[in-house]
C-alpha cells in the first residue's frame, strides 16, 4: 500500500506542467474528452508496465538518449500536424479509430524517456515491486492528465479554435526543440546547427500553415456549395 500511494502522489506532482500533461490538454481541444482519456490510459498502462519491468535494462539495447531524441522529433512533427489540421467529421468507422490511436501513440512516444517514466523505473527499483508501482503511477498519470483534459476542454470552449490550434502547435514544437537541445550530443549543439534547425522549422511551419489555410478555404467553399 505504501508503494501504491507513494507512486501515485509522486507521479501526480511530477506530471503537473509536464509536456505529457500539456499534450493531453492540447488533444482535448481537438478530440472528444472520452477519446483522449482512453488514449492516455492505454498508452500509460503499456508504457509504465514497460518501465517497471524492463526500464532498468532498456539502455542495454537502445540508448535512452536515442529514445529521447526520437521523442523530441516527434513533438515537432505533431506540432506541424496540428497546424495543418484535420477534418474528423463524417468519416467512416475505420477512420473514427484514428483519434484514439493518434492520442495513444503520441502519448506513448512522448512518455518515453520522460521524467514520469524514469520516476516509475526508480520507484519500482526502490520498492522492489511491480504491480503496486504500476497501478499507482498509472492512476497518478490519469489524475494529472485528467486535470489537463478539463483545462483543455475549457480553453477549447472559451478561446477561438485557430488560437487554440496555434498555441498547441507551438507548445509541441517548443518542447521538441528544447528536447533536441537537451539530448543531442554536445558536438552537434553549435550556433550554425541550431540556426539551421530553427530556420528549417520556421520554413516547415510556414509551408504547413499555407497548406492548412488552403484546406480551410476548400472546406468553407465545400460547405457553401
Amino acid at each position: 500500500m505504501v508503494a501504491f500511494i507513494t507512486s501515485l502522489v509522486f507521479v501526480v506532482l511530477a506530471e503537473m506542467g509536464d509536456k505529457t500533461q500539456l499534450l493531453a490538454m492540447a488533444f482535448a481541444t481537438r478530440f472528444r474528452w472520452q477519446t483522449v482519456m482512453w488514449g492516455v490510459f492505454a498508452a500509460t498502462v503499456v508504457n509504465h508496465l514497460f518501465a517497471v519491468i524492463v526500464g532498468n535494462y532498456i539502455t542495454q539495447f537502445i540508448p535512452m538518449n536515442y529514445v529521447q531524441i526520437a521523442a523530441a522529433v516527434s513533438f515537432i512533427l505533431f506540432g506541424l500536424w496540428t497546424i495543418r489540421g484535420d477534418k474528423l467529421e463524417g468519416e467512416d468507422k475505420a477512420d473514427r479509430c484514428n483519434p484514439f490511436w493518434t492520442v495513444a501513440i503520441a502519448f506513448f512516444i512522448a512518455e518515453m524517456g520522460d521524467k514520469t517514466q524514469l520516476a516509475t523505473v526508480a520507484l519500482a527499483a526502490q520498492f522492489n515491486t511491480i504491480i503496486p508501482v504500476w497501478m499507482g503511477t498509472t492512476l497518478g498519470m490519469m489524475i494529472a492528465d485528467g486535470i489537463g483534459i478539463i483545462i483543455g476542454i475549457v480553453l477549447g470552449k472559451r478561446i477561438p479554435e485557430r488560437v487554440v490550434k496555434w498555441v498547441a502547435a507551438l507548445i509541441f514544437i517548443a518542447f521538441g526543440l528544447l528536447g533536441l537541445y537537451e539530448y543531442l550530443p554536445r558536438e552537434y549543439i553549435t550556433v550554425p546547427a541550431m540556426t539551421g534547425v530553427l530556420a528549417a522549422t520556421s520554413v516547415a511551419v510556414y509551408l504547413v500553415s499555407r497548406i492548412g489555410a488552403q484546406k480551410e478555404t476548400e472546406m468553407r467553399e465545400g460547405d457553401e456549395i
